[in-house]
């Protein structure tokens, strides 16, 4: 293989996690860079070799704690890393910064970041926590770079001594990937074809919808929010809650809670669809009650889609709206303020159109996909200035093609082989 023809490597643990660098890798690709991506197997992949045009390599990778299988991981992905040679290795998730930045210390690659998308450790206890402030401190210290998705997210990883404040930086207004505002726009023949779903899902014309996106999860403040539900209910009895997303049982919502969502005729889910900008034109008002983030892409969308957002104070949400300008903020975990903000906004039809127009200007100035690529670009090749390495626009990168990723598969086929040698 010639090693020449990939220089940064994109890692995450899950392939459902390549969203979070769409669009990312054909940018890097368009200014100079020869990207690939870093995965485990999963039926994503073949949909984003498409979409980014990129080579996308898969290596197994338990996203939950598992000792055996991670040091096997971390074999194989030593031994690719030892073939590829990158200038630049970038993992992000818990797992793929872990095992994907002690494979890229082990093989000393010139320029090593670890993007932090959150701390799970924070809503985590016991011998839980204290693995995952293990892991944590391990990744970033295996990172020349440590890149923080969000301004409080990057303070909370300094205030927990994950990591030094001369490491950690914060891209552009910070958020993983930005957002395709365009997408999300409110035009004509979108707004027209969210009435469609409203009659579809058999939501009335004229009734107030409260809606929520993401993971059915206690983490994401599901039982909060259903309890707050009843009580704008008591103010607002034609109130309908909008559920777009799925169970999980890394982190199951109590019982009660998933009885409520499955019995009660005011609630309506939906599973997760590719669709979901739609969904976001249904909602008068979005929610996201969230312990902790990141940086919440959620939220981003539905200003895009011109949505009031109410959302907590939690490290991550609390900079992805301006209070009292593009949303309201409440504390974590108070659902009698969640009520007491929802019901301000179904009440108050003017503010609530003024939050989500100026919450859509915000996103347009701040959070194009554009701007996070171009700073993490720019971040790339002073890393690669430090580290003495030749600017990608001073070398001619050959075009990506299906022999490449033949190549790439040849190569991960003789770690495995390797590895179980």
């Amino acid at each position: 293989m010639n090693r020449d023809r990939i220089d940064v490597v994109h890692a995450v643990t899950a392939s459902l996690s390549l969203v979070l660098l769409k669009g990312q890798l054909s940018y890097l690709q368009k200014v100079g860079f020869h990207p690939a991506a870093l995965c485990s197997t999963g039926s994503e992949v073949a949909a984003a070799r498409t979409e980014e045009s990129t080579p996308i390599i898969t290596v197994s990778m338990e996203r939950e704690i598992s000792p055996f299988r991670d040091l096997i991981s971390l074999i194989r992905l030593w031994w690719l890393l030892r073939e590829l040679r990158p200038a630049i290795c970038n993992a992000g998730t818990p797992k793929a910064g872990l095992l994907v930045g002690l494979a890229a210390w082990l093989n000393r690659i010139p320029c090593r970041v670890y993007t932090l998308r959150g701390l799970r450790l924070e809503t985590a206890t016991g011998l839980k926590r204290s693995v995952l402030v293990f892991t944590e401190r391990i990744a970033c210290a295996c990172a020349h770079r440590v890149i923080s998705v969000s301004p409080s997210l990057r303070q909370r990883a300094i205030e927990l001594g994950l990591v030094p404040a001369r490491k950690a930086i914060v891209l552009a207004s910070g958020s993983s990937n930005g957002v395709n505002s365009s997408r999300f726009g409110p035009t004509p023949e979108r707004l027209e074809k969210a009435k469609q779903i409203r009659r579809k899902l058999g939501i009335g014309a004229g009734q107030p919808v409260v809606g929520f996106t993401g993971r059915f999860t206690r983490d994401k403040g599901v039982p909060e929010l259903l309890t707050a539900f009843q009580i704008v209910r008591e103010k607002v009895p034609d109130a309908v809650l909008l559920l777009v997303g799925s169970y999980e049982p890394g982190d199951p919502v109590p019982p009660e809670a998933r009885a409520a969502i499955e019995s009660d005729p005011h609630v309506v889910t939906v599973e997760f669809t590719p669709n979901v900008d739609l969904y976001y034109l249904v909602m008068d008002v979005f929610v996201l009650p969230t312990h902790r983030e990141g940086f919440p892409n959620t939220v981003l969308e539905a200003q895009a889609a011109e949505r009031p957002v109410v959302t907590t104070r939690a490290t991550g949400a609390i900079d992805s709206i301006v209070d009292g300008t593009t949303g309201l903020l409440v504390p974590v975990g108070d659902s009698v303020a969640l009520a007491e903000a929802l019901k301000r906004l179904l009440a108050n039809r003017s503010l609530a159109i003024q939050l989500g127009r100026a919450g859509r200007c915000r996103v347009l100035r701040e959070f194009t996909q554009e701007r996070v690529w171009s700073a993490l670009a720019d971040e790339y090749k002073c890393l690669a200035k430090r580290a003495h390495l030749s600017m990608p626009a001073e070398r001619v990168r050959p075009v990506c093609s299906e022999q490449t990723h033949s190549e790439l598969e040849n190569t991960l086929k003789e770690t495995n082989d390797n590895v179980e040698r």
